[in-house]
């Protein structure tokens, strides 16, 4: 089989992990050939809570797509605890501000700025890849120097490799709609911890135009089958009234970071969800799909054995971070340090802002953070034994 063209770089899934590895490799390399194939046409709707953390878009400052999201508002505020009563809640500002972008919009500012920096798009559905000695065959149809695969939570790529998916554990199913913002509610972001299906929460998050992202999500147990009706009905509980009037409801899977595949070496790159790259603590993905992508476009540009140099290049980028939030993510199904954590943010806002870059950029698990927590734990059980 004989192609007219070989592509540089064919990235399956446009997306934010997918267009950041188009725009990494053609800033890498300039007039490197970049191929996008994604299986719907831009815009298009996708389940997500929309939040964009500062992290994110300086990632994106360097990858040469600047000022994406400029015109929608800046929300400084994060409220995070569990729903009995205000003093259940902290309440902080964010050192950075966030922006809630709706992923049809932000999703088809990223493939333009890809489109303008030299990528070209491409509607198809793949099915299957051919990896080569020389090369990688997509479909039978096109032929490409390296493969990245940003095909998502179900990645096609991915089985093609012949590793599995996550399981239970390592597994989270959430729920997104739009609704009209509740009025108080109307100026920060909310997470509202469960208590009844720990881990899981409900999120509000505002975009700025009278409407919210609004949402539940909880970890996927073996034995516990959960429903439509029941990610609803827990959403309700936890922000009662903000269901009134939403439209547009999907569902999705969140392939969690505690259990990643090994990147193998070799011509394709699995990078974002495809990746199992979804932050444990927070279910953020959008931080991680760029900063694999950013590597992934760069390491297959490269030269030989793109997918060492990847596995490399990302074991630097989040390696300790992945490590860290593996740890807290196993710490935090224990309620009574979870109560603890929240306890500590109340009362030291750097805890706070340590908390804030764990969950939505690449922090770690701080001494100070380990200390507020210990203490909380020990006045905890102290108060209980009187």
């Amino acid at each position: 089989m004989s192609f007219d063209r070989i592509w540089d770089v064919i990235v399956v899934g446009a997306g934010p992990a997918g267009t950041a590895a188009a725009l990494s490799a053609l800033r890498t390399r300039p007039g490197a050939t970049v191929l996008l194939i994604d299986r719907q046409d831009f815009p298009r709707d996708k389940s997500c809570g929309d939040g964009i953390a500062p992290h994110v878009l300086d990632v994106l400052d360097g990858l040469g797509a600047p000022g994406l999201v400029e015109d929608f508002r800046s929300v400084h505020r994060l409220t995070v605890g569990y729903a009995e009563g205000i003093g259940q809640l902290t309440s902080g500002l964010m050192r950075r501000p966030a922006k809630i972008v709706p992923r049809s919009v932000f999703d088809a500012r990223l493939v333009d700025a890809a489109r303008a920096a030299g990528a070209h798009l491409t509607r198809h559905t793949v099915r299957q890849v051919d990896v080569r000695p020389d090369c990688v065959i997509v479909d039978g149809t096109w032929a490409a120097r390296v493969v990245i695969g940003a095909d998502g939570a179900q990645s096609v790529l991915r089985r093609q490799l012949g590793l599995a998916g996550n399981g239970p554990g390592h597994l989270a199913l959430a729920i997104r709609g739009y609704a009209p913002v509740r009025a108080d509610l109307a100026d920060e972001q909310r997470l509202v911890l469960s208590r009844v299906d720990w881990p899981a929460y409900a999120w509000s998050f505002p975009i700025g135009d009278g409407t919210a992202n609004i949402g539940y999500g909880q970890m996927v147990r073996a034995g516990h089958p959960l429903s439509r009706a029941w990610l609803l009905e827990q959403l309700d509980l936890l922000l009662p009234g903000v269901v009134a009037g939403a439209r547009s409801w999907r569902a999705h899977l969140l392939p969690l970071s505690s259990k990643r595949p090994r990147q193998p070496d070799g011509r394709v790159l699995l990078v974002g969800d495809a990746m199992s790259l979804i932050n444990p603590l927070s279910g953020e993905g959008i931080y991680y799909a760029v900063v694999s992508g950013a590597a992934a476009g760069a390491a297959a540009v490269l030269g030989r054995d793109p997918g060492r140099r990847y596995r490399d290049a990302l074991r630097g980028r989040l390696g300790q971070h992945l490590r860290h939030t593996a740890l807290t993510a196993t710490w935090a199904r224990q309620p009574r340090l979870v109560d603890a954590v929240m306890g500590a943010t109340r009362r030291h806002a750097p805890v706070f802002d340590d908390l804030v870059e764990l969950g939505l950029g690449q922090g770690l698990l701080t001494g100070r953070l380990v200390l507020a927590m210990g203490k909380d734990v020990v006045s905890a059980r102290r108060r209980r034994s009187r």
